[in-house]
């Protein structure tokens, strides 16, 4: 379970754990829970119960075979904090990127209780990133919880954006996505919304990545910002990878 991703600020994706159940807003139009519906249908044996919380450990180690350096997606398809994810799995997980050191590995959930809660059970190396998702203003108690973790680099995906975000303290944090809903029944995202992000993270020297427009049809809608494309890293990523170049 894992292939290379169209996802833009990713490389890769792995799903050592697959399933999930939806606890918010922005679970609403679930792009996994579609997915795997779909996977389901086709007959895929990672998704022979559908979008019920699977766990693979033969999967667990398989970075360690990908020589080439990625940046890669943990858990595309599920929530690796979520209740049912033992945290004897989720420290395995956590050795395998620790041991695969030349990747860069991105999490993100929505489940912050749970990350704060056993963070000080996990190994925290620097190509480890955690994100959790905030999609409005109701949500934002999962951007204290991350900044309470020993997480080195710590990001937020503010997708799908459903309304205004004010007041984003953004201390600790050094990334923040923003992308709009895609897919049936997208919800609109309006444009000021995501200016007041990214002039909050100009303001507060973070680095801003805009995902997508998004929509029914994404591809039609793009994603430039007033014109430019905004693709920003971390500041300690951009500066690995031009020595690298």
């Amino acid at each position: 379970m894992a292939t290379m991703s169209s996802i833009e600020w990713t490389e890769a994706t792995w799903n050592p754990v697959t399933g999930c159940t939806k606890i918010s807003d922005g679970c609403r139009n679930c792009y996994a829970a579609a997915m795997a519906k779909r996977l389901h249908a086709m007959g895929n044996p990672r998704y022979a119960d559908g979008f019920n919380l699977t766990l693979h450990p033969d999967l667990v180690e398989l970075p360690l075979t990908w020589k080439k350096p990625r940046r890669i997606f943990v858990n595309s398809m599920s929530d690796l904090f979520h209740k049912d994810v033992p945290l004897e799995f989720i420290q395995k997980v956590f050795d395998t990127m620790e041991k695969a050191s030349w990747h860069t590995f991105q999490i993100l959930t929505k489940r912050s209780d749970r990350l704060l809660e056993i963070s000080d059970q996990l190994k925290w190396p620097s190509n480890v990133w955690q994100g959790v998702s905030v999609e409005d203003q109701r949500v934002l108690y999962r951007i204290d919880d991350l900044r309470r973790t020993p997480a080195q680099i710590k990001f937020l995906s503010v997708e799908p954006l459903l309304g205004p975000i004010e007041n984003l303290n953004l201390e600790g944090i050094h990334w923040v996505i923003v992308g709009g809903e895609s897919g049936h029944g997208a919800r609109p995202m309006e444009e000021k919304w995501v200016l007041t992000i990214r002039d909050q993270c100009k303001e507060q020297n973070v680095a801003f990545f805009f995902k997508q427009w998004g929509g029914v049809q994404k591809h039609r809608t793009g994603r430039r910002l007033e014109g430019k494309t905004w693709d920003e890293y971390p500041p300690s990523y951009q500066l690995k990878e031009l020595v690298k170049n």
